[in-house]
């Protein structure tokens, strides 16, 4: 890969304006189609084919469905009175009558008629169907229209309030606050690079990746199916490793300036050495979040591919872009003799210089390695123990900001009607035979008013074509209460007896229930797929560094991660904590499907930092075959630019919580805190106290599994120290000696490192 790479990056440095004219084009081709052919992105969160899925298809085949956006109206009467007195039935009455001439309004329920109207009689609530499809955003002098029409309720004293689906408005996928991430990447950026120009370019490459990406899906969207979340998604990943894969390539270009090499071989060189590593680190990300389609939900496969697809997008750019600019730039790029870029480039190449921040902290921590290990470990798991408690739901109108239209109505009818009304269940009977229809209804409203958790149970409801029966359920508790959930399988329960006496098909369905399925699936669907991260994570390490034990020490430094994370979303999203600092909508269960994203997206940035850390150690153990010593030589090599790029991704996930979006909030939470724990705790901390403790073990591979997993060479450390047209050794355990492989050659047109190429 390292050859390969190289070749590239030579091609792309002797030809850069013409490489960079390709992807200006490329760029704005995309953008182009992307905007010319848009379509909308999509809000459901449903499984085709579920049970409860199913139901609902039939009940609307026999009752008829509308497919239509909709809101409610939610009148509400001073204490102390009701909407029945005169001037307020009369007020109420105008409204909904002016309503209805809404232009784009199709129909408005009365809420006298359809038994909308709170026991006490101060609370009514109107549904309102529009003309265009659901998920068409309605326009704001529509909605303006529409809220109009309450003046005269208000007039009468009647407080009003609008919400519903059509007042859940499309949010763009970035915003301002999201642009101090990327200023705080900048100064980053340029602190560790100590040059704007330098600063600049992995901004450079990342934007553009997400340019391109976020016109990629907004040209899908018309064509396939693709959820609302997905582009915030994919903005906040491929901005992360836009920028951090960049740095990388940047840093080691520089490094190789500072060495003596010319420009344009210190880019091919750069593009070979870490971009080897980028490229591997990208595709850990990728194949973790295209893996997410093995849930079988579609919002969730939407999410991870898009996603993916942003990564790509970003590897892309860093491999295929970036070594052009690093041409154009020239020697704008090399460090001064006397800069502070260069001083720290000369002290990472000198063996007997003084050691970095970085190799110093990892030598106190190899110095006490079993300490390290207890106290880091013990650590993690008391973060992690609140993950014990992760209770998981999917959202609805109650984590919407409590300021907006949609929480506001939401709020009005749980406190009128009680919480379940938010979330009504319907019992649907279908299939029974001829005459005994009317009976099975009438027998599963009699027999589920009883069943714990059931607020109240409407009268049956027949079909127009006389082959279904409904009877709606308001559950006691809300709908993301667990309660709700356990409240649907004692429905099943109860109603199976008359569904098997009455030869009839009856389910549990509402969108409701169908929630509550799809969330069931996501949370069975979460230790399957952590045990096929895990088992991907220790194959692809094995390959990488040619170890049985740092594959099993990173897989275990993932899983604590994890969990830390996951500790974190629940003390902050269940339990409060911060919750007000940080402007969380509501507390409570979380989206559920905020875990296994997290495990996913985590996983390849986990893999990332190990990558990068663990591929400089293991460098200069095959130079030095000096376990511990090449603990801190790795560290003197990779720690700033390790830190630098976990800031910046914490920068950029930590400033996607002010989206105030109950489901994205969560995840950057989560990747803000996974990456700051990974980076620092586990890659800086405890992977450098386990290698001290393996010693030369921790390189030693079995000959058979050595002889079958290919050689990845993903650092390029051949291209180091072998001259042209040498054979090239294969790591070897150090209690064995090292025999060349036969057809490992480095490419021709590799220049090896001299000793003028290293000296300050």
């Amino acid at each position: 890969m390292a050859s390969l790479l190289h070749r590239w990056g030579a091609f792309a440095v002797r030809n850069c304006r013409a490489v960079l004219a390709a992807w200006l084009f490329v760029i704005a081709s995309t953008a182009a189609l992307g905007l010319t052919f848009s379509g909308t992105f999509e809000s459901s969160s449903e499984i085709p084919g579920s049970t409860a899925r199913s139901a609902l298809e039939r009940m609307d085949r026999h009752f008829g469905a509308s497919g239509r956006q909709s809101a409610r109206i939610v009148f509400e009467a001073p204490a102390g009175t009701t909407l029945k007195a005169p001037s307020k039935a009369g007020a109420l009455k105008r409204t909904l009558t002016a309503a209805a001439t809404v232009p784009g309004v199709t129909s408005v329920s009365d809420p006298a008629r359809t038994g909308a109207v709170s026991g006490d009689g101060r609370t009514a609530v109107a549904q309102v169907e529009f003309s265009v499809p659901k998920d068409t955003d309605i326009g704001a002098a529509e909605l303006n229209a529409l809220e109009d029409t309450a003046a005269g309720s208000r007039a009468a004293g009647i407080d009003v309030v609008f919400g519903g689906d059509a007042y859940k408005r499309s949010s763009a996928p970035v915003g301002p606050m999201e642009g101090v991430g990327v200023l705080v990447a900048l100064a980053v950026l340029a602190i560790t690079f100590g040059s704007l120009l330098a600063a600049g370019m992995p901004l450079i490459t990342a934007l553009a990746s997400v340019a391109a990406s976020m016109a990629g899906l907004m040209g899908l969207s018309s064509v396939a199916g693709i959820s609302d979340k997905a582009p915030t998604l994919a903005v906040m990943l491929g901005l992360a490793v836009g920028i951090d894969y960049a740095l990388f390539i940047v840093s080691r270009h520089r490094t190789e300036l500072a060495r003596g090499r010319g420009v344009k071989e210190a880019a091919a060189h750069a593009t070979a050495t870490a971009g080897g590593a980028v490229a591997f680190a990208g595709l850990t990300v990728i194949i973790a979040l295209a893996g997410l389609t093995v849930a079988g939900v579609p919002v969730l496969t939407s999410m991870g591919l898009s996603a993916a697809a942003a990564v790509a997008v970003a590897v892309a750019m860093s491999l295929g872009l970036l070594p052009a600019l690093l041409a154009l730039a020239g020697e704008r790029l090399r460090p001064g003799p006397r800069s502070r870029a260069a001083h720290r480039i000369r002290r990472a190449a000198a063996s007997d210089g003084r050691p970095t921040m970085g190799a110093r902290w990892v030598g106190a921590v190899v110095r006490h390695p079993w300490r390290t290990v207890v106290t880091v470990a013990l650590g993690l798991a008391v973060l992690a123990l609140p993950a014990t408690r992760l209770q998981l739901a999917l959202s609805d109108d109650g984590t919407e900001p409590r300021g907006t239209a949609a929480r506001q109505s939401y709020d009005r009818i749980s406190e009128a009607f009680g919480p379940g009304a938010n979330g009504p269940l319907v019992v649907l009977v279908t299939g029974a035979p001829p005459g005994a229809l009317k009976p099975t209804g009438d027998s599963v409203a009699e027999q589920i008013a009883d069943v714990p958790g059931v607020a109240s149970v409407g009268p049956a409801d027949y079909s127009p074509d006389g082959a279904a029966a409904r009877v709606q359920v308001i559950p006691a508790t809300g709908p993301r209460d667990p309660a709700t959930g356990d409240l649907v399988t004692r429905l099943q329960e109860r109603t199976a007896p008359i569904a098997a006496l009455t030869s009839s098909d009856i389910a549990v369905t509402g969108q409701t229930a169908v929630s509550i399925e799809v969330s069931a699936k996501l949370s069975g669907a979460l230790l399957p797929f952590g045990a096929v991260v895990a088992g991907l994570s220790l194959l692809l390490l094995m390959a990488a560094f040619r170890s049985l034990a740092i594959p099993v020490k990173a897989t275990i430094g993932f899983l604590l991660s994890v969990g830390a994370s996951f500790g974190a979303i629940v003390a902050v999203f269940q339990w409060g904590w911060l919750a007000d600092t940080l402007g969380v909508p509501t507390t409570g269960p979380v989206a559920s499907f905020v875990p296994i994203i997290v495990m996913a997206v985590l996983f390849g940035l986990a893999m990332d930092y190990e990558v990068f850390l663990v591929s400089a150690v293991r460098e200069e153990y095959v130079r030095t075959r000096r376990a511990r010593a090449a603990i801190t030589g790795g560290a003197q090599h990779a720690s700033r630019v390790v830190t630098a790029a976990a800031l910046i991704m914490v920068a950029v996930f930590a400033s996607f919580l002010f989206t105030h979006d109950a489901t994205i909030m969560p995840i950057a939470l989560a990747l803000a805190v996974g990456v700051l724990i990974d980076a620092f705790v586990v890659r800086m901390t405890l992977v450098p106290a386990v290698l001290a403790l393996l010693g030369d073990r921790a390189w030693w591979l079995p000959r058979r599994l050595d002889a079958w997993l290919p050689d990845l060479d993903v650092e390029g450390a051949r291209l180091e120290n072998v001259r042209p047209g040498t054979v090239v050794p294969r790591l070897r355990p150090a209690t064995e000696p090292v025999i060349a492989v036969p057809d490992r050659t480095v490419a021709q047109d590799v220049s090896p490192l001299t000793t003028q190429d290293v000296s300050p």
